[in-house]
């Protein structure tokens, strides 16, 4: 069966940056496309993967012969298995600097981005892919992230929320037609704990996989490592080690604390997310999407949902998602602040269905406390109306 080929939002911006810089990085989680896209939006460009091992061998014991069999442009996938190859790269480029020269895509951000900064520095352009937004999986145009309420208005086309969230935003799993409960048991064990074994000396897998499950038992909530690392029976550095791993890997990542503090006393932890719900269902061991509604940890797989789209309409745009929460010591929370140059908008995130007024009363004590009118916040919820309520924009949650 042939793949039903999506069109990916950054493939824009990796044809744009080709014709700036000799190299592009396309970097993001295994099975994220980034294959794919460097295919499509360079079908002239050779391409070969570091993936085998005869060819990695290749790459490793004779650089300069390896790159010498190129003839033209390339793409190079999985270049984190051969990352001193990037200094031969390099000297290529400063010979011939003819733009999009080399296309590299790699699944292991720090490793592969440590190696880029030092030996790539002006010479290459950095993007990052991570699974269909949903936007892109119902093949809607997405405008570049502005201020909300815009940010939140794409249309419905049919998906229901809970099945969206259960079934994730991995390629594999719609291009092939893959029910997810098939897929992702086998993705977290050939690709989660192969990663896991070549970034860290992790001797006891079964022990990781349980931190994985820990965390995503705390997704959505701050991250407290002396906690984390307790329940899993593990030292507290190995938990910070690890969890960079998932970080490390596009598996999880870490929502900060916005700095401003209106003369309140602010919390400093970061929160936990997941870049993809269908893997943290998968993980929290909920195997059917009827399960959700009246799971405990629903509303946090809603807020991690909604976050994880608003990272990714960012992220394939470009740019640097300016993301925060906002939590003082008394217990006043706000999901999510977008920090756009100065101005803030406030974004409070609730799963129910049916608007009720108290899910506005954290918005409006913000936009009080903050000077802001209620037109900076937003209000995101598991209905399908869009509307303006207390003077509060009300999206639903299909709008990113």
């Amino acid at each position: 069966m042939e793949p039903n080929l999506k069109n990916r939002l950054l493939e824009d911006y990796v044809v744009r940056d080709a014709g700036y810089y000799p190299v592009i990085t396309l970097t993001g989680p295994r099975q994220s496309g980034k294959t794919t896209l460097a295919r499509i939006a360079f079908p002239s460009h050779q391409s070969l993967s570091l993936e085998p091992i005869d060819q990695r061998r290749f790459a490793q014991e004779d650089p300069r012969g390896f790159l010498a069999q190129l003839k033209g442009p390339a793409i190079l996938d999985e270049i984190q298995h051969v990352p001193d190859l990037l200094s031969y790269i390099q000297a290529a480029v400063d010979r011939n600097p003819t733009p999009g020269l080399f296309v590299l895509t790699g699944s292991q951000n720090f490793l592969l981005m440590s190696k880029v900064t030092q030996t790539m520095a002006g010479r290459c352009g950095i993007l990052n892919l991570l699974p269909f937004s949903r936007a892109e999986l119902e093949d809607q145009r997405q405008p570049e992230p502005d201020a909300p309420p815009d940010l939140f208005s794409n249309p419905h086309t049919g998906l229901e929320l809970w099945q969206t969230l259960h079934t994730g935003f991995y390629p594999r799993i719609h291009d092939r037609h893959i029910p997810p409960q098939i897929w992702l048991p086998d993705y977290v064990q050939t690709y989660i704990e192969r990663d896991v074994r070549s970034l860290s000396n992790i001797g006891d897998l079964s022990l990781f996989a349980r931190f994985l499950a820990l965390c995503a038992g705390r997704a959505a909530q701050l991250l407290n490592y002396s906690s984390l690392a307790a329940d899993c029976g593990i030292a507290v550095d190995t938990a910070r080690r690890w969890l960079s791993v998932l970080n490390t890997s596009f598996i999880v990542f870490l929502l900060p604390p916005h700095h401003r503090n209106f003369n309140k006393r602010v919390i400093k932890s970061p929160k936990l997310y997941f870049h993809d719900t269908g893997l943290l269902c998968h993980l929290l061991g909920i195997r059917e999407a009827a399960q959700i509604p009246t799971h405990p940890l629903r509303g946090a797989l809603f807020e991690n949902h909604v976050i994880a789209e608003i990272a990714k309409a960012y992220l394939h745009h470009r740019r640097t998602p300016p993301l925060f929460f906002w939590r003082d010591r008394t217990g006043h929370e706000i999901d999510l602040i977008i920090d756009e140059a100065g101005r803030l908008y406030a974004v409070e995130i609730k799963s129910g269905q049916t608007l009720s007024g108290d899910m506005f009363d954290s918005l409006l004590w913000w936009t009080n406390l903050s000077g802001r009118p209620p037109e900076t916040a937003t209000l995101v919820f598991g209905g399908d109306q869009a509307l303006t309520r207390r003077g509060v924009a009300v999206r639903p949650w299909f709008g990113i």
